[in-house]
């Protein structure tokens, strides 16, 4: 039977009269009951809600007292039921679900107050396969949407944040709540159970190792209102997910001012590059300005490794964003300090940290408790129009990489820690990316141009001008070596890099013209490896 095309008169005001509550997070729960009742509010409830409730002193009704029927089946079926579900999706205007209500026996429920069973935080912590199902809410999300359905005569909540507005809501209207605050509920309602079903499908289609299923569900939460997106005529929000990855959407924001769009972009941009290298190992710095990073360094200490990155590119690095792999000290936070910076972030930092960044009032510090998984495989998306593109996270490492010397000279250690070096950072710049390296930093970067050639002659021209602020007589490309992200599909861009200095190079291989840059780099005399796997970045 389709659904009546007859309207209804709609009130602006309801009073609440009986209330549904049904809630996995307790939150909060006592007091908002608590007030529901002093305001006259009889209380329905069930299970493990209706045992808290009791055991506080507010005075409940079984949800099993008004269905006449048992809560069976350890709980999964109690509120799929007539007597709940007419009474929360009758209209009240009009006279036929009146009469039906009357005959059945049905009474109106006016608010349910309603969250889910924790599926999201169960995945999170890596359950397995049952006990993730049986974390599935059915009854929940069926209340949900036809309490939402019905926001013309219903109120439902699913957020506990929402307790306060609905209390000062029928605190000011006499026991009422207004049409305007039931529609910006049932909206929330509504979106929190695709949410929740989005959490669901996906993780069944990863269960299955399903990895695209015919149709894709993405959620989130909103985190952050921003004042404006890339531009300032753009509207923009921040949402979370909920995944577990240490990095921006988890950290926590020590100091400064609220992080833009562009932060965020590039702030996620930098610790995943920083993400790349093991802290036990190195101390690693990135530098990062619109998510390209200008200055990437390996150091015995944060504090070197910072002022190593930031002799690549020191005037890019004015208004950057910073990221590093360890514990942020004290020497580190004075070098940063010394010149402007958007934002920094780190697993986590010490007090003589904390206490000299904290005299910069407007600049950020993060705090993660972690580093992400540079080899985890996760999923991103982007939109385009009428669509989305959906892949895994480019979690190739280096040490996944079959390296292969393809000249006559082999690189020598150094060089081979310096090659492996750039192809690491090489992956995290825009492409076409050129990156020279020379003694485990950066010493010139060239991200997104539309030909490989000009990639590799802007990180050579940057080279220069560091060389110059420097006071160096040569750049520091004068016997580094080079990563490209792609192969070189000519022999130029390569002779390119060999002109600004590089003795050796580290590329994907794998064009029609390998044979003839093969033999450009054995003419140049210098060493090449190919690592069989690209890294485009667009």
């Amino acid at each position: 039977m389709s659904p009546s095309n007859e309207t209804h008169d709609i009130p602006d005001g309801v009073k609440i009269n009986t209330a549904l509550i049904s809630v996995s997070d307790k939150t909060g729960i006592v007091e908002f009951a608590r007030a529901l009742e002093g305001l006259g509010v009889k209380i329905l409830s069930t299970g493990g809600t209706s045992k808290a409730l009791k055991a506080a002193g507010v005075t409940v009704m079984d949800v099993s007292e008004v269905t006449g029927f048992p809560e069976i089946m350890d709980g999964r079926v109690k509120t799929l039921h007539p007597a709940i579900h007419g009474g929360l999706l009758a209209v009240r205007s009009n006279p036929e679900h009146q009469k039906a209500m009357d005959e059945q026996n049905i009474g109106p429920i006016d608010l349910a107050v309603i969250n889910l069973y924790p599926f999201e935080k169960t995945i999170a912590g890596n359950a397995g396969y049952d006990e993730a199902v049986e974390n599935i809410d059915i009854g929940g999300p069926t209340m949900i949407r036809a309490a939402a359905k019905n926001h013309g005569f219903v109120t439902v909540v699913t957020d506990v944040e929402d307790y306060d507005n609905v209390l000062e809501a029928l605190n000011t209207g006499k026991g009422q709540t207004g049409l305007t605050l039931r529609k910006h509920l049932a909206q929330k309602a509504f979106a929190r159970t695709a949410a929740y079903d989005a959490a669901i499908s996906n993780w069944f289609a990863e269960a299955i190792s399903t990895p695209l299923p015919s149709h894709r569900s993405f959620a989130g939460k909103l985190a952050q209102q921003m004042r404006y997106g890339e531009n300032p005529h753009q509207t923009a929000g921040f949402y979370t997910t909920g995944e577990a990855r240490p990095g921006v959407a988890t950290a926590t924001q020590l100091q400064g001012k609220q992080l833009s769009y562009n932060n965020i972009n590039d702030t996620d941009a930098a610790f995943e590059l920083a993400a790349e290298f093991t802290s036990k190992n190195h101390a690693a710095v990135a530098i990062i300005k619109h998510a390209n990073p200008c200055g990437v360094a390996l150091g015995g200490s944060l504090a070197e490794a910072y002022r190593k990155a930031l002799a690549c590119d020191p005037v890019s690095a004015f208004g950057g964003i910073v990221a590093v792999n360890r514990t942020l000290d004290g020497e580190a936070a004075e070098e940063i300090v010394r010149v402007f910076t958007e934002v920094i972030i780190a697993p986590d930092a010490d007090e003589d940290a904390i206490a000299i960044i904290g005299k910069k009032q407007n600049l950020r510090l993060l705090i993660t408790g972690g580093m992400p998984d540079p080899s985890q495989t996760t999923m991103t998306v982007r939109s385009v129009s009428g669509g989305l593109l959906v892949q895994d996270r480019d979690s190739r490492v280096i040490g996944d990489l079959d390296l292969k010397t393809v000249t006559k000279i082999a690189p020598q250690a150094a060089q081979l820690a310096d090659m492996k070096f750039a192809f690491q950072v090489a992956k995290h710049v825009k492409s076409n990316a050129i990156v020279y390296v020379k003694d485990l930093a950066t010493v010139g970067i060239g991200a997104g141009q539309m030909s490989r050639v000009d990639s590799s002659r802007i990180a050579a021209r940057k080279a220069l001008d560091a060389a110059d602020a420097a006071g160096l007589p040569e750049p520091l490309t004068k016997g580094s070596v080079v990563a490209s992200d792609a192969f070189f599909p000519f022999a130029d861009g390569l002779l390119s890099a060999v002109e600004a200095g590089a003795i050796a190079v580290i590329q994907p291989g794998g064009s029609m013209r390998d044979d003839e840059v093969i033999k450009a780099a054995d003419d140049a005399g210098i060493s090449m490896m190919f690592t069989g796997t690209r890294h485009f970045r667009h």
